[in-house]
């Protein structure tokens, strides 16, 4: 009788997890190494699925690659369905963009320039004809551009459901780190602290972070690590309305509202690799959002998530087969890796089919 297949996943964040997951219910053996999974840069991220309001000038081949996220989380939340039997929430509200001042105004008539370059036309929308989308935004901002097609789900609700899921399929969690990985002509290894594990291929997912010592990479891929915070809080409810995306004196703000009056405020973006989120930096992203939705001068702070997202030299997500064809490297996903978690999976089962 033939083994199972079995595949090494090094890094828990919401690439390596849903990579596991899609291995494993493809009869995979998987085991999963992260000293704490879901809490690097997927803690902090809001769960944004938001191709269109995402569009930056020069970033046409991640828009094509975006768009059909959507599309792939549906498809995975189905998948998931079938080994849990529990539902994985997806909200489309669109995203309504707007402009702080006459400058950041300016800023939203570049941006719907440049969705037009992509193929992409956002409506405008009056405060006057749709008041209820303009619910706890400053009276000062008339209008703004709605973007249909942009969704939302919680990073929390996706980990824990992938973990569930996971659990049920077999997945085995090491929560350590790998020191080093090698392979040869017929297996992976890697390498931690207890002891070595041995797979028929490995990926490697550890976003912000370099690939453990010994992958062999071609060079043309390198990581840098931008810091980036969200702040949590309770207060006004626009769950039912479009998120928020708006230019503050030059800034970039985003409000994603989750029923009950939950709300994720971002973006904060700085390039360091030490942890810990800044006063200043909390201060800077807390003066935008007041500016912007003043209906949340009373809402309650629940907390504040760090985290370093991975970017690449040209802002672009790769997947890069390793030295001696077993271990493949998937990272550079920076702002979208939610988006684009089930595409990344998907990419990590047909290098694994292809392998073997």
């Amino acid at each position: 009788m033939k083994s199972a297949k079995r595949a090494l996943v090094v890094g828990g964040g919401v690439i390596g997890l849903t990579s596991a997951f899609q291995l494993a219910r493809q009869g995979w053996q998987v085991t999963l190494f992260d000293p704490s999974p879901g809490r690097g840069a997927t803690w902090a991220a809001a769960g944004m699925i938001a191709p269109i309001a995402e569009i930056h000038p020069g970033e046409e081949t991640n828009y094509e690659l975006q768009k059909g996220a959507l599309q792939a989380w549906r498809t995975f939340a189905s998948a998931l369905r079938e080994v849990t039997h529990k539902e994985l929430c997806i909200v489309e509200t669109g995203t309504l963009v707007l402009g702080w001042d006459g400058s950041d105004r300016r800023l939203v008539d570049q941006f719907a320039h440049v969705a037009a370059a992509f193929g992409v036309i956002p409506r405008r929308v009056e405060r006057d004809e749709r008041p209820e989308m303009f619910e706890g935004v400053s009276p000062r901002i008339a209008d703004g551009l709605l973007v249909g097609g942009d969704a939302w789900l919680d990073p929390d609700a996706v980990v824990a459901l992938v973990n569930e899921a996971n659990t049920q399929l077999g997945v085995t969690i090491v929560n350590e780190m790998v020191a080093s990985v090698s392979s040869d002509d017929s297996r992976v290894e890697a390498i931690t602290d207890s002891g070595s594990f041995v797979g028929d291929i490995g990926v490697i997912a550890t976003g912000a972070v370099a690939p453990p010592s010994g992958a062999t990479t071609s060079g043309a891929h390198v990581i840098r690590p931008v810091h980036g915070i969200t702040v949590r809080v309770k207060g006004i409810d626009r769950s039912e309305q479009p998120m928020i995306r708006s230019y503050v004196k030059g800034n970039t703000l985003y409000m994603v509202s989750r029923p009950g009056g939950y709300n994720v405020l971002g973006a904060s973006s700085e390039e360091r690799r030490d942890a810990g989120a800044q006063v200043g930096e909390v201060q800077r992203l807390l003066r935008d959002a007041l500016d912007v939705v003043p209906a949340l001068e009373t809402a309650v702070i629940v907390e504040t998530r760090e985290g370093n997202r991975p970017a690449s030299h040209d802002l672009r997500p790769f997947f890069e087969v390793l030295g001696g064809g077993r271990w493949a490297w998937s990272s550079g996903h920076f702002r979208h890796g939610v988006t684009l978690a089930p595409i990344a999976a998907a990419e990590a089962l047909r290098f694994a089919e292809g392998v073997t």
